[in-house]
This record gives structure tokens, C-alpha cells and sequence, in this order.
């Protein structure tokens, strides 16, 4: 199911500013994305801001065995946990992102306002990434998109407003079927959904697909939307 909308009317929404510079943000670094692509430099760009476990652990390592230098590491690669929110690997991980942050985001930059929902998506997208690096330390390949802190506004969405009604477009074959369904069950979908993918990905011979755990930890941005919401609007 594809989300399109919500109907929640019972609040004066604020017009999304932050979230349109978010997907315009994405969109533009997307789109530079492909013309280092064309030049053939992606890779080496990707590598050097997206997020790698690997060598974020052996700076980390290397810092507290005492070397002073290796701290200019893991602030450099420290970096990574922010930029590499806004680097997307495919249309479809870009394309999804950003569906779900225009439908979900809306409703959660109106209630937060401009500054905490900032907050709340740069935070939620950190913090989701140092789960990451917990989860798989020594994994050598880079790891990006904004799926942490998308996942953090699902969860916080799902909690203020379970019952909400959600649009959504179910594709059947050749056919794009409508669906209104409440938030929790929508959330239910997607928590399976995600499961199944990562399952299959753990079942990949030869290896393990980073995109098995970026989708495994993840899972954790739920709570995280759900504790950060509730910290928030407590200010």
C-alpha cells in the first residue's frame, strides 16, 4: 500500500516549510547523485560521506587506545551520520522517503513547529544511524538514506494519531486499488513488510546485504519518534 494522504482536519495545519527545503534538499543532492554517477565518481563520494560502520568503529578504536589524531576521524566520520541522511541509493528508496515524509511529516511539523520538528527528523536520522553502527560494526559498505528518520515520524504519527484515516493506493497487477485504512494497521503493514525484506536479505548467499540492516535497525526509530515526541513537546 502507498500512502497519499491523511484526514486529519481537526487542527490548522502549518504550512510545511521544513518540509519542503527537506525534499528539496534530497532531491537536489539526488540529483547531483547522477551527474557523479555519469562521471563515474559516485562511489568515491558515496564512500566518503556516506556511513560505514567499519571505519567509524576502527577511528573510534584507534581514539581510545590513545592515538589524538584518530579523534579528527571520528569527527569526520561522525559527519557521515548527517549527510549521510540525504544521499539515497535508488529512485525507489529517494521516491518512498520522501512519499511518506510528505503524507506522515505534514501532520508532525504542525503540531511540533518549524524548530523541534527540525530537531526531531536531524536527531531521530542520528541517532537510528548509531544503531546501525552498533548493529554491524566491522560492515565496509556505506549506508545511507533518510529511512531512520522516517521511520521516526511514522512511529511518532502512529502514537499521536493511531485512528487516523489513512489514503492509501493498493497496486494489484495492472490495477491501483483505494484504500482507506486506520494508522495502526497501516504501521502493522509496514512492520511486516519491512521484516520480509529484511529477512530475504539476511538469506543472500555470499555475504550480508547492508540494506538487511539498515532495514533491521530501523525498527528502532519507532520508539525513537515515539520517546522524542513526547520529550518535545514537553518544551
Amino acid at each position: 500500500m502507498i500512502p497519499i494522504s491523511d484526514r486529519i482536519y481537526f487542527f490548522k495545519r502549518r504550512k510545511p516549510i521544513i518540509i519542503y527545503c527537506l525534499i528539496g534538499i534530497n532531491i537536489g543532492l539526488f540529483l547531483w547523485e547522477l551527474t557523479l554517477e555519469l562521471g563515474g565518481t559516485l562511489g568515491i563520494f558515496v564512500n566518503g560521506w556516506g556511513v560505514v560502520p567499519a571505519q567509524i568503529s576502527a577511528a573510534f578504536a584507534n581514539a581510545l587506545a590513545g592515538n589524538p589524531a584518530a579523534w579528527i576521524v571520528v569527527l569526520k566520520s561522525l559527519t557521515s551520520l548527517l549527510v549521510g541522511m540525504f544521499l539515497h541509493g535508488s529512485f525507489s528508496q529517494i521516491l518512498g522517503n520522501l512519499i511518506f515524509l510528505w503524507v506522515f511529516g505534514k501532520t508532525i511539523e504542525s503540531i511540533l513547529g518549524y524548530g523541534r520538528f527540525l530537531v526531531f527528523y536531524l536527531v531521530s536520522g542520528i541517532l537510528t544511524g548509531f544503531i546501525q553502527i552498533l548493529a554491524e560494526p566491522s560492515l565496509a559498505v556505506p549506508l545511507i538514506g533518510a529511512n531512520g528518520a522516517i521511520t521516526a515520524i511514522l512511529g511518532a504519527y502512529v502514537f499521536k494519531f493511531a485512528k487516523a484515516k489513512i489514503d492509501t493506493i493498493l497496486p494489484l497487477l495492472i490495477v491501483f486499488l483505494p484504500i482507506q485504512v486506520p494508522a495502526y494497521f497501516y504501521l502493522f503493514w509496514w512492520f511486516v513488510q519491512q521484516i520480509s525484506y529484511g529477512i530475504g536479505s539476511l538469506n543472500i548467499p555470499g555475504g550480508v546485504n547492508p540494506i538487511s540492516v539498515g532495514y533491521l535497525a530501523q525498527f528502532s526509530g519507532l520508539f525513537i519518534g515515539v520517546a522524542f515526541i513526547k520529550l518535545l513537546q514537553r518544551f
